[in-house]
């Protein structure tokens, strides 16, 4: 019969199990209970978390004290080590372990469980996005006792300051490599957000579930063409299906536009109505912006597009002669502001498509979590700030309104597509011999 031991091996156990007996000494952990419930836990947890290393040892090597020739590993003394606990280092001793051959030092399972920094990344990005600054980070961690704070580390403003750059460069780099094969996109928005001085254009998608989907971001000076051409490119590279009709929802930008038409093999253009609403006001004096912005909130809402577009066309007669810097900016892509109307989109989900609204919100999202942030160094800086809030925007995204009608908003793009394409005629002229 072999013995425990001769059966374990040596390589690093992911989860190790909690000795069968485990004697916690109350004596070390008294002063602990003073200090609340937590402090005790944290006291008696870390006398578990020996035993664990104890109990890992002894099945590497054997019971201690008995000398066994066959042996795989042997005992290697201790040396200064630490551990992660509720967002800090703390200093323990770490027993070391040596294969009998001399091949080198065989890890402790307990150990490196205990011992890993992943969460410390992750931590670090959840209370500096809830609006934590680096310099109280230490304040939002639980409390552990003063036993155990005295041994504390990692909690200063440069060590949270580099976790948190680690944390949103993976946040960042996941986002733009995630492969969008699997997506079904209806529709597609872009908008950019200002960080000091640095302009990053973001791209939404909302699925035909009703999921809204966060697809990449880039930095630039202005919502150029090129720019935002570059964007939908590296998410045509990415995988997504760009040959599918899709709305694009956009804020009127002709360089937006340009680049949806020259990426998407089919798109339709809806503009936003709230963003057109804005510009026509800012042309006008006060005393009529609540009125117009009325008369064409009013218009939008028709029930049909030609209803809507024959208020708004009287709507620019009125305004003609007084104020024609009003009327020519209602005119402008005005057949493009009634998309969603044209395509018979019910009105729970028309209230989602008509504006800019869905990204909008997640850019509130990321500006939100920055509120902190008093200098921008570079445009790195407002990538990765931006990207975490994008991701961090996901778990508050809630299906859009109306999603159990973008079945028929796919089928209303098609046959929109189909009956706008002019089919190509052969030419039957014969050159004369």
């Amino acid at each position: 019969m072999s013995n425990i031991y001769q059966t374990k091996t040596t390589g690093t156990n992911p989860t190790p199990a909690v000795p069968a007996e485990v004697l916690v000494s109350l004596g070390e952990i008294v002063e602990s209970a003073k200090e609340g419930l937590l402090a005790l836990v944290v006291g008696a947890g870390i006398q578990v978390m020996y035993a664990m290393m104890d109990a890992d040892v002894a099945a590497l090597v054997g019971p201690k004290g008995r000398h066994l020739t066959d042996r795989v590993a042997v005992r290697h003394g201790s040396q200064d080590g630490s551990v992660t606990l509720g967002g800090r280092r703390i200093a323990v001793r770490r027993p070391r372990v040596r294969a009998a051959d001399g091949a080198g030092e065989v890890a402790v399972a307990s150990y490196e469980l205990f011992s890993a920094t992943e969460v410390l990344g992750r931590m670090a990005l959840e209370r500096m996005l809830a609006g934590l600054s680096t310099r109280r980070y230490g304040h939002g961690l639980e409390p552990v006792g003063g036993q155990v704070e005295v041994r504390a580390a990692s909690t200063s403003r440069s060590a949270v300051s580099r976790r948190f750059v680690v944390a949103t460069e993976h946040a960042l780099a996941d986002l733009m490599a995630a492969d969008l094969s699997g997506l079904d996109l209806v529709a597609v928005m872009v908008d950019g957000v200002g960080f000091a001085g640095h302009l990053c254009v973001v791209a939404l998608g909302i699925g035909i579930g009703g999921i809204k989907h966060p697809l990449a971001l880039v930095e630039g000076s202005t919502e150029n063409a090129t720019l935002v051409r570059d964007l939908l490119v590296g998410l045509r590279e990415r995988n997504l299906d760009v040959t599918r009709p899709i709305l694009a929802v956009l804020d009127g930008s002709k360089a937006l536009s340009r680049a949806v038409r020259d990426v998407f093999d089919k798109p339709v253009i809806q503009r936003c109505q709230e963003h057109k609403i804005r510009n026509v006001r800012g042309r006008l004096p006060d005393k009529l912006r609540s009125l117009v912005r009325r008369r064409m909130r009013e218009a939008y809402h028709a029930e049909t597009a030609l209803a809507a577009e024959a208020k708004l066309t009287a709507l620019a007669k009125e305004l003609d002669k007084t104020h024609p810097g009003a009327a020519a900016s209602l005119r402008e892509g005005l057949q493009e502001t009634l998309t969603v109307l044209r395509l018979g989109v019910p009105p729970t989900l028309a209230r989602t498509l008509r504006s800019t609204n869905p990204i909008e919100s997640m850019i509130s999202i990321c500006r939100n979590h920055c509120t902190n942030v008093k200098r921008w160094r570079d445009g790195q800086m407002a990538l990765r700030w931006c990207a975490a809030g994008m991701v961090e925007a996901t778990t508050q995204f809630r299906r859009v309104n109306g999603h159990i009608h973008l079945p028929k908003l796919r089928a209303a793009l098609e046959h929109h597509i189909r009956d706008t394409v002019t089919p190509v005629r052969p030419n039957h002229t014969k050159t004369a011999a």
